[in-house]
């Protein structure tokens, strides 16, 4: 990985991280966002491969259609499109979006 896919990531995981608490408030028993973050963590430390990031990503999204809480929705999407930039960088782009709709609906703005 470059250098700027590397600060994509980094950056993409700070934003998560910060609405990662939204959603595992809603949803405690559900560790899916979290783990999609702990996935991206070890790709960005070379120590996972992209593949089993993007299947992080993919359980992220999906424990954000399966809650009910809006806030919690979003929170969970910024984590997996974040865990999906070690895809493709570009996905950085959607984090901050998702993560700004969290914190929208959860009035933490």
């Amino acid at each position: 990985m470059d250098a700027e896919h590397l600060l994509a990531a980094e950056e993409s995981l700070f934003e998560a991280q910060s609405v990662l608490k939204v959603f595992e408030r809603a949803e405690p028993d559900d560790d899916r966002p979290r783990k999609a973050l702990d996935a991206l963590k070890l790709w960005m430390r070379g120590e996972l491969e992209v593949g089993k990031v993007r299947d992080a990503a993919f359980a992220a999204h999906a424990a954000a259609r399966e809650t009910t809480s809006e806030s919690a929705k979003f929170a969970a999407r910024a984590c997996g499109q974040a865990a999906s930039v070690a895809h493709v960088m570009t996905h950085s782009w959607h984090v901050k979006r998702y993560a700004d709709k969290a914190r929208e609906s959860a009035g933490i703005l």
